[in-house]
């Protein structure tokens, strides 16, 4: 690297961190194990339990009151370690999306963590890069830095170490250039520091499926309140006992509230995040899991992620020869003329692959190294339709280097050349664009005096010839486009590169609908009717700029499609804030970049994205099956319950409080350990994408949970029935009916692992959770029937061969029907 900073020393850096600690923001942190304890004693389920098990002590029923007290601890203990589960997932996702820092020690680069970071170091930042500490310019190069998340300022300031306020601060951003800073504050004693803005403070908004729950569950508490007082006053006004009637109200109650669903939600999205993040892919926001099996369109850049990001300069274009050349092979003057310009016009510390390119092929060709002879007098920053950047030299001599590269246009545009000439460019252009390489144009001038024009655009440039860059598309992406396709998604191309490399790499990669592009001028002329059906009509956008991005997604946005969009420059951040789902890129993508986006791809690897939303539809698709399995299970419980004290049947209460309590103990795990753990179903990919607007509780998937319930009830019930008619006690009657939903249960969990493929396909998904539960489950039930104390405390019954087989085989037929439905699915897809 061409500096003479060798930045601290191991021993000094150590001291530091010793003396000021470590680069974080130390704020009061909420306790989360003690925040998930108050959780749990608002929850209703675990005040009725205590209510009731409050109401058994006093009734002088002690073992039943033991019982409900400790489920309230196993209750308790479930939600905890659910909770446990899902915030070590969130606490390693944010880990993982720490920002990095680069810094000189002892002379050489390093990348370390931010937090590591100590008074005194040698910080380097580059355009796109969240600034990590306070710290004071000591070099730079057209350095400019938005410091509105301090002043409200939205515009960049430019900086160097000679101007009034030479400092900069942590959480700005730098806008442009490069910059090597010492820093001189971390952590609690930067100036956002001091200010004592936490972002940890920031509540997230909920989104449309979390409403959808929070609303369901509280219909559902109303409603177990309204039941509650019914059932309460109906039992009093016939015995006059209040704590009996207390308990028979209570037991109902508990059956109504579906406390599993928000469990469940909360359990499937930071998990979903989890695993996501074992493919490589950081999600940011819990929300984008829900939205990822909605996504309908995927624009995506060019560079980096079609291609490689592996820039080699490739060819050469000389004017005054009117030749292009391998630059391999390059060894004339005019030749390496043309490397020297375009090399002192790149940063002279590079970061852009191009630059870098340029910096390398300088090294090989040049006898002497002029880098360390020319210091930088004056610079013009990027900037202009097309752009291009201009850098001002000059030695010791007196002797000056004035160059600037940029698009082929915007350096034709400044440069005297006849007519003859700009055709043989264009002619250059058009040629090495259309074989996919990356094209910029280069020109020099000459200016005496200090009194610099205020633009680049005002010097007269000679234009010396152009620079070809190859980046190869990369081997997967056929693939990954023909995947996209398959699950129904559109993949649009946005690039700042003109129509002709596009095109070129469009072709090699079999892009759909390569032939026809739009440029950004082009689009932004557009009116708004026009420009929706642009939108959806074209799949190539060419020399986009910031605005015409954002133009793009938003119309997309105003044809209902859910957009996911690839972004990793500074440029890209409104775009990537825009979209439903910003990707950016995590080994070449600027901070803003990150900071904007919602998913980060840490391999920068497109055909992730494929992972991803197929994670999202299958975490959407369990979730759904967990939330109607809970619904199917509940209306049974529910019912029966109800039913017989209502219609006063011979025995009013079949169920108590602490059979309720052990059927929602087999309901809660088997909701959100096995569904969650469940594989993807063969055909997820072959689907249309979820609409986004479309509700969680949709009639045809309520009902289908409904009737399912009502299936059980019925079965429940009939074999109720049977056992007073045959003369059985209530223990018996009471067994029987317990087997039935328990058995239910277990073929219920087996059969809506799909709503489409039977279930002896299903049988065949690896889900080792399965197993466990159901073997489980029965072991349980076993105890119950067959040990006596168990049996006794229950109030069961031990049932003959016949009996235990009519009730296993009523539980089975309530709910195996639906195969049934299922195969007439398939028959008619």
């Amino acid at each position: 690297m061409p500096t003479n900073i060798s930045g601290l020393n191991d021993a000094e850096v150590l001291l530091a961190r010793k003396k000021h600690g470590q680069n974080k923001l130390n704020y009061k942190k909420e306790n989360g194990f003690i925040d998930a304890i108050k959780s749990i004693l608002k929850e209703p389920m675990v005040l009725l339990l205590l209510i009731a098990s409050i109401i058994y002590f006093i009734s002088g029923e002690t073992g039943d009151a033991i019982f409900l007290a400790a489920a309230i601890l196993l209750v308790s203990f479930i939600s905890l370690y659910q909770d446990a589960r899902s915030r070590n997932a969130l606490e390693k996702l944010k880990n993982f999306t720490e920002p990095n820092a680069k810094v000189i020690r002892n002379g050489e680069m390093l990348e370390i963590k931010s937090e590591e970071l100590v008074i005194g170091d040698s910080l380097v930042i580059e355009e796109g890069i969240a600034i990590a500490a306070d710290g004071v310019i000591v070099r730079s190069n057209d350095f400019s830095v938005n410091e509105s998340i301090l002043t409200g300022e939205s515009l960049s300031v430019f900086k160097d170490k000679t101007s009034i306020d030479n400092s900069v601060y942590l959480g700005s951003t730098v806008a442009s250039g490069l910059a090597i800073v010492t820093v001189t504050h971390i952590g609690n004693e930067t100036k956002l520091g001091k200010i004592g803005t936490s972002l940890e403070g920031i509540q997230d908004e909920k989104t449309p499926l979390e409403v959808q729950i929070s609303d369901f569950v509280k219909k559902m508490v109303i409603a177990g309140a309204i039941v509650f007082l019914i059932v309460w006053a109906i039992n009093f006004f016939k015995t006059y006992d209040l704590l009996d009637s207390l308990l028979k109200a209570l037991t109902l109650a508990m059956s109504i509230l579906p406390e599993e669903i928000p469990v469940a939600f909360t359990t499937f999205m930071a998990l979903g995040a989890w695993r996501l993040m074992k493919l490589g892919i950081v999600v940011k926001q819990m929300k984008t899991v829900e939205t990822l099996g909605s996504a309908t369109v995927i624009c995506t850049d060019k560079t980096g992620t079609l291609t490689e990001n592996r820039m080699s300069l490739a060819k050469l274009y000389l004017l005054d020869a009117n030749n292009i050349s391998d630059t391999a092979k390059a060894n004339k003057e005019n030749e390496l003329a043309l490397i020297r310009i375009g090399m002192f016009a790149s940063e002279p510390i590079p970061f852009d692959p191009m630059e870098v390119a340029l910096h390398q092929v300088y090294e090989q060709k040049s006898k002497i190294d002029e880098r360390p002879d020319f210091k930088m007098i004056h610079e013009y920053p990027l900037g202009g339709k097309p752009p291009m950047m201009t850098h001002l030299f000059a030695n010791k001599k007196g002797e000056r280097i004035i160059a600037a590269k940029g698009a082929p246009e915007a350096i034709i545009q400044v440069s005297n050349l006849d007519e003859t000439e700009k055709k043989q460019i264009q002619l250059a252009i058009i040629t090495l664009a259309k074989d996919g390489y990356r094209v910029l144009g280069v020109g020099r001038s000459n200016f005496e005096g200090d009194d610099f024009p205020k633009k680049q655009q005002e010097y007269d440039f000679q234009f010396l010839g152009l620079l070809a860059f190859y980046d190869p598309p990369k081997d997967n992406i056929p693939k990954v486009l023909e995947d996209f396709a398959t699950a129904g998604i559109d993949v649009k191309i946005i690039t700042g590169d003109n129509a002709e490399t596009t095109a070129a790499i469009a072709k090699q990669i079999k892009f759909k609908g390569y032939e026809k592009s739009i440029s950004g001028d082009e689009l932004m002329t557009l009116n708004e009717a026009d420009l929706k059906a642009c939108v959806m009509n074209t799949n190539v956008f060419t020399r986009m700029f910031p605005e015409a991005k954002l133009k793009i997604i938003n119309a997309l946005k105003a044809n209902n499609q859910v957009v996911a969009m690839t972004g990793d420059g500074v440029n890209d951040g409104p775009a990537l804030k825009a979209a439903h789902i910003g990707i950016a890129m995590g080994k070449k993508g600027t901070e803003i970049a990150k900071q904007a986006a919602s998913l980060i791809l840490l391999e920068d690897d497109l055909s992730k994205m494929v992972d991803a939303i197929a994670m999202g539809r299958k975490i959407y698709t369990n979730l759904k099956k967990a939330i109607q399995y809970v619904i199917s299970i509940h209306i049974p419980i529910i019912l029966t319950v109800f039913i017989p004290l209502a219609l006063g049947w011979v025995f009013p209460n079949i169920f108590s409080p602490v059979h309720i309590i052990f059927l929602e103990l087999i309901m809660g795990p088997t909701c959100s350990i096995i569904y969650e753990n469940e594989p993807m179903e063969r055909n997820t990919m072959q689907k249309k994408p979820r609409a986004l607007s479309s509700t969680f509780f949709n009639s045809k998937e309520l009902g289908t949970s409904v009737i399912q319930g009502l299936a059980i009830t019925l079965g429940a019930l009939l074999t109720y029935q049977y056992a007073v008619k045959q003369g059985y006690s209530e223990a018996e009657t009471r067994t029987m009916t317990f087997v039935v939903l328990i058995v239910a249960n277990i073929f219920l969990t087996l059969g809506n692992r799909s709503f489409y493929y039977s279930i002896l396909t299903t049988l065949k998904y690896k889900n080792r959770m399965v197993l466990w539960m159901i073997a489980l489950t029965l072991f349980i039930m076993a105890l119950l029937l067959f040990v006596k104390p168990l049996t006794t405390f229950f109030e069961f019954e031990s049932l003959s061969i016949n009996q235990l087989f009519l009730a296993s085989l009523m539980g089975f037929l309530s709910v195996i029907w639906y195969e049934v439905v299922k195969w007439r699915k398939r028959r008619e897809s």
